[in-house]
C-alpha cells in the first residue's frame, strides 16, 4: 500500500454536537475526504492552549511529527489578536483557545517550512500571525461572501494559477470577514469582482504554501480545479517526509 503522508487539521470546537450528546472537536467531511482522495492521511490535531496561550515548544514537537498542515475554516478571529480595539458586532464563535493555537501553528509552520494550505479562516490566521489585519464586517447581506459560488480569475503566472492550472476557478465561499492590511511578505494573487481578497502567496517562502478564502472542499469532489490544491499539498507532503 502506498505511504500517506500525515497531513495536520486543528479540529474546530463544536459546542453542541447532537449524535455525541457532548461538545466535541470536529472537522469537515468535505475537506476530510478531499485529503484523502489526494492520497494524504487527515489526522485532526487537539488545539491545546489553556488560557488562551499556546507553548511554542509543545505546539513545535506536535507538529514535528506531521508532513504538512491544512489550516481549515472556522468561527472568527478575535479582533485583539490583529490589534484592534473593540469587536464588531457580527463577530461571532470566538474562542481564545483555538485562537491561539492556531496562530502558534501557523506561525512554527511558516518558519519550518511545513508545507502549509490555508482556507478561510485559516488565510486569516496567517495574515494575522504575519502582521496583517482583518475587516471584522464585509456589510451584511448582499455584501458578505455567504452561501456564494463566483468567478475568481487568478494573477496569471502565480503559484496558484499553476498548482491549479486554470486562469479562473469557480469560488465557494462562506465568509464575511477578509484581509485588510497584508501581513509581512504576503502578495494578492486573486482577487474577487468587489476586490476582496480571495488569495495570497508568500514571496520568499521555503516551504510550500497556498492560502485562498474560499472553501475549495466545498466542490473538490466534482471540480478538478479545486481538488488539485489538495492534491499539490499532499505532493509537497510527500516530498517533506
Amino acid at each position: 500500500m502506498t505511504h500517506r503522508p500525515l497531513i495536520a487539521i486543528p479540529a474546530r470546537f463544536a459546542a453542541t454536537t447532537s449524535a455525541l450528546r457532548h461538545a466535541a472537536e470536529v472537522n469537515a467531511r468535505a475537506l476530510i475526504e478531499a485529503v484523502w482522495r489526494a492520497g494524504g492521511e487527515p489526522v485532526t490535531l487537539h488545539p491545546h492552549a489553556p488560557g488562551g496561550a499556546a507553548d511554542p515548544a509543545e505546539v513545535a514537537a506536535r507538529l514535528s511529527r506531521f508532513d504538512a498542515l491544512l489550516l481549515p475554516g472556522g468561527g472568527d478571529l478575535a479582533p485583539h489578536r490583529y490589534g484592534a480595539s473593540g469587536a464588531h458586532q457580527a463577530v461571532y464563535d470566538v474562542d481564545d483557545e483555538q485562537d491561539a493555537f492556531d496562530l502558534e501553528l501557523a506561525r512554527q509552520a511558516l518558519a519550518g517550512g511545513v508545507p502549509l494550505l490555508a482556507v478561510c479562516r485559516g488565510l486569516q490566521v496567517v495574515n494575522t500571525v504575519l502582521g496583517g489585519t482583518l475587516h471584522q464586517d464585509m456589510g451584511g447581506p448582499g455584501h458578505e461572501h455567504r452561501h456564494r459560488r463566483h468567478p475568481v480569475p487568478l494573477a496569471p503566472g502565480s503559484p496558484l494559477a499553476r498548482i491549479t492550472g486554470a486562469e479562473e476557478v469557480q469560488a465557494s465561499c462562506y465568509h464575511h470577514q477578509h484581509v485588510d492590511r497584508l501581513g509581512e511578505g504576503l502578495a494578492v494573487t486573486a482577487r474577487a469582482a468587489d476586490r476582496t481578497v480571495e488569495a495570497v502567496e508568500l514571496a520568499g517562502h521555503d516551504g510550500w504554501f497556498a492560502a485562498v478564502q474560499w472553501h475549495p472542499e466545498d466542490t473538490a469532489h466534482e471540480d478538478p480545479v479545486q481538488q488539485r490544491l489538495f492534491d499539490a499539498l499532499v505532493r509537497a507532503a510527500r516530498g517533506a517526509a
